[in-house]
């Protein structure tokens, strides 16, 4: 099995953690709290941001040399998903944890 370093573990690991974070917030406050909460812009940031963090985080896990790509795309969707967040109000841990995964995500980039 392939060893991966602690900064990819790292990173693998805040991927996930903001996967979690957006889809389950989305699935569930997003959706009962209505509003702007759901408007079509929003929503769909989020559910891309979700599934960016997924991508990258399966690609660091089958060990591809384009995890940098992805991890690239994943940092500016989170910056830009928190950003969201944070104007809709009452998101702090997605807004966190989008933050958490794009400083990661930049990390693996470089």
């Amino acid at each position: 099995m392939h060893r991966m370093s602690p900064e990819m573990q790292s990173c693998i690991d805040e991927c996930l953690r903001c996967y979690q974070s957006c889809y389950g917030m989305a699935m569930t406050h997003c959706l009962e709290q209505g509003g702007k909460h759901v408007e079509p812009e929003h929503f769909r940031l989020m559910m891309a941001c979700a599934e960016i963090c997924k991508a990258s985080a399966n690609f660091m896990l089958m060990n591809s040399p384009h995890h940098k790509h992805t991890c690239r795309e994943c940092a500016e969707i989170c910056e830009e998903c928190a950003r969201s967040c944070e104007q809709v109000g009452d998101m702090q841990d997605c807004v966190d944890a989008c933050r958490r995964c794009a400083e990661s995500c930049r990390r693996m980039a470089a």
